[in-house]
This record gives structure tokens, C-alpha cells and sequence, in this order.
């Protein structure tokens, strides 16, 4: 009989933040483009921890617009976030979407972005819950995902590529004013 390792992800609770928060106080954040929104999840967390919390969990987009790099709002996409865990707090991983179709806004680089703590890293965890939040992207029925990832982090890429990504083109991200490069993967579902 096979073994199944159980779930990598849960839906984060108030029993998670005291890990999440230790992970931002020490420089992680959970956005890969944007290293200051380690601190600006702090602020959110002392604020409103309860409101965190909503917008871990949002499928109907009721949060409030989200701000570009540019200093523009956009309106909120649909999305959850789910904690990467084994017992402690190992990194994110959010899923994004459009209802009624599988293409995204041009502000928005990929249906899923994810990262892993560093002291948790090289351990399977980013290739296992990408797996998972895999299936629940195909139970909302899109019919395949994208994901970006910066062209010198192979790490990401071999993720993407383990969980059956294919490279569709390189890319320069403009929304987020990088200045490297990315390759855009496609990853079918259906």
C-alpha cells in the first residue's frame, strides 16, 4: 500500500502568525519582488491581524485595491494564501485568478508566487506545495496556471519545471520595474 505525505499547506489561522511574524522580523519576505513588504506585514500584523488574515483568504476579491510599484491601485484579484508547514512556518504560496477566464491583468506576472524561508529551504517543500495549490487551482477550473520566475534563480525554475511547467517566452518585467529578466511558464491543468 502507498504512503502520502500529508498536506504541506494550511490555511493560515491565528496559531500561524506568531511563526509568520518571526519569519519577517528577520529581513524574509513574502513577496520575492518586493523585500519591504517584510516590514509593511509587520505594521499590518500589529494593526489588524484579523484583517491579515481575510486577505490570506479572499476568492470573492473584498480586500482593498492593491497599490503598484508606481504608486497606482488596481483592484484586487481573487486569491488565497496558504502557509507553507511542517510544525513550524516554512513560506507562502498564493494563488491568483480572473473569474470566467485563465488570463491575467498585465500588473499581475502569474496565477501563483510562492517562497520559502531560507532556513527551510533545499528540502521539497516549494515543489510540494506547488503540487498541492496545483489542484485547487484546477478544482476553480482554469484550465492551465502561469507562473514567472527570475531567470538567475534556478531553485524556481526547477520547481516550476518538476510540477510539469514549459517555458512559453522570456520576459522583462515592466509592472514591478525589475530589471531582470524572467521566463514565463505555463503549466497545464486540464
Amino acid at each position: 500500500m502507498p504512503t502520502y505525505e500529508p498536506s504541506i499547506l494550511v490555511r493560515p489561522g491565528p496559531e500561524h502568525l506568531p511563526g509568520y511574524a518571526a519569519a519577517l522580523e528577520t529581513g524574509w519576505s513574502p513577496n520575492t519582488t518586493r523585500p519591504e513588504v517584510a516590514r509593511e506585514e509587520l505594521e499590518n500584523l500589529a494593526k489588524d491581524s484579523d484583517a491579515v488574515l481575510r486577505r490570506f483568504d479572499d476568492p470573492d476579491a473584498k480586500g482593498p485595491p492593491i497599490t503598484l510599484t508606481d504608486g497606482s491601485s488596481v483592484k484586487r484579484l481573487p486569491s488565497i494564501t496558504r502557509f507553507i508547514w511542517d510544525g513550524q512556518f516554512c513560506g507562502n504560496i498564493s494563488l491568483r485568478w480572473q473569474g470566467g477566464t485563465a488570463d491575467l491583468p498585465s500588473f499581475c506576472l502569474g496565477h501563483i508566487g510562492y517562497s520559502v524561508v531560507p532556513w527551510k529551504q533545499r528540502r521539497g517543500y516549494a515543489t510540494r506545495g506547488l503540487r498541492e495549490i496545483l489542484v485547487q487551482a484546477g478544482e476553480l477550473g482554469l484550465p492551465y496556471v502561469v507562473l514567472a520566475a527570475d531567470t538567475t534563480n534556478i531553485a524556481s525554475q526547477n520547481v516550476i519545471l518538476k510540477c510539469g511547467g514549459e517555458i512559453v517566452h522570456g520576459f522583462q518585467p515592466e509592472a514591478n520595474n525589475e530589471s531582470t529578466e524572467h521566463e514565463l511558464y505555463r503549466i497545464k491543468l486540464t
